[in-house]
């Protein structure tokens, strides 16, 4: 004797195909308007450059800001940006790089090393020295820019290099303090156990274990020295005499001085000003693209020994 057992089935009817609406997420139009406000804000002077940079000396003067001049002189400007007064731009250009580049490299491997070790050391003064840290942050760095050239005086190195890529390399104390927090919660302890009882020393494990771990922290650090030391006026004004070691932001300003002044042919220098400026974010650029692929989560997988 067979038992026969009955599916439940589905109801049927109206009800059957009625589903549940997932909510429709709410806008807010004050939050638009608001984002798109900040986004013209901050988007609006890289319009102007751009458009500026394709005029001549008179539609700079003759035409709206934000509106094409009658011919296209972007080339003709670039050419003359490179070749005037001997191709200085382009000994800026090079100098702001080896700057920034030499800046970034050694501050940013300060910062992890002095970031990591606050993280992951304890010794006698961390919280009283990360404390100092912190309150070098609140300190401006033009309040520095003077003991600093004085300092530099005394040893013989103003007005050369070291002038710019050391004090630049010491002077971002956010580094240190965001490698700290970022180090903290990003490398467990357990991996340098792990590391320490398979006999590996303290700076092995930091470039060979967990180096791959902080480079989203590196990456980010690099970045914004780079672009603060690529965008320093100041230090380097005080520093430099020698035009050939002006980085980009001085020659610039240099020019625009020139620009400023009555008679003579000296408004030909605002055209190469305007395509100069254009022309230096190009770099900041090309390296946040460059850097942004280091920003990307589960790496841990790359640090664990298989």
């Amino acid at each position: 004797m067979s038992t026969v057992i009955e599916q439940p089935q589905a109801p049927a009817g109206p009800a059957a195909r009625v589903r549940p609406r997932k909510p429709r997420p709410k806008r807010s139009t004050v939050l638009t308007v608001g984002m798109l406000a900040a986004a013209a804000y901050f988007l609006l002077p890289l319009v102007w450059l751009v458009i500026a940079s394709t005029k001549s000396s008179e539609d700079l003067f003759s035409t709206f800001g934000l509106w094409f001049g009658g011919e296209n002189s972007l080339f003709t400007n670039v050419k003359e940006t490179f070749t005037v007064d001997d191709g200085a731009f382009g000994t800026w250009l090079g100098n702001s790089l080896l700057y920034a580049v030499a800046s970034a490299a050694g501050g940013t491997f300060l910062a992890a090393l002095g970031g990591y070790g606050f993280a992951k050391y304890r010794f006698k003064g961390n919280q009283a020295m990360f404390m100092g840290v912190l309150g070098a942050m609140a300190v401006p760095s033009t309040a520095l820019a003077i003991p600093t050239y004085l300092l530099f005086s005394q040893a013989g190195l103003t007005d050369t290099p070291w002038a710019i890529i050391l004090p630049s390399m010491a002077s971002h104390p956010f580094g240190l303090y965001f490698m700290r927090i970022y180090a903290d919660s990003a490398v467990p302890d357990s991996l340098i156990e792990s590391g320490r009882i398979d006999g590996a020393g303290d700076f092995r494990i930091f470039f060979q274990v967990t180096g791959r771990l902080l480079m989203p922290a590196v990456a980010t650090i690099m970045l914004f020295m780079l672009v603060q030391t690529w965008n320093n006026y100041f230090l380097p004004l005080i520093m430099l005499n020698d035009p050939d070691l002006y980085p980009v932001t001085v020659g610039l300003a240099a020019w625009q001085g020139q620009a400023s002044t009555s008679g003579g042919a000296s408004g030909d220098y605002l055209p190469l000003v305007v395509t100069g400026s254009l022309v230096s974010i190009l770099p900041l650029i090309i390296a946040f693209l460059f850097l942004q692929r280091y920003w990307t989560t589960g790496l841990v997988s790359g640090s664990v020994k298989q």
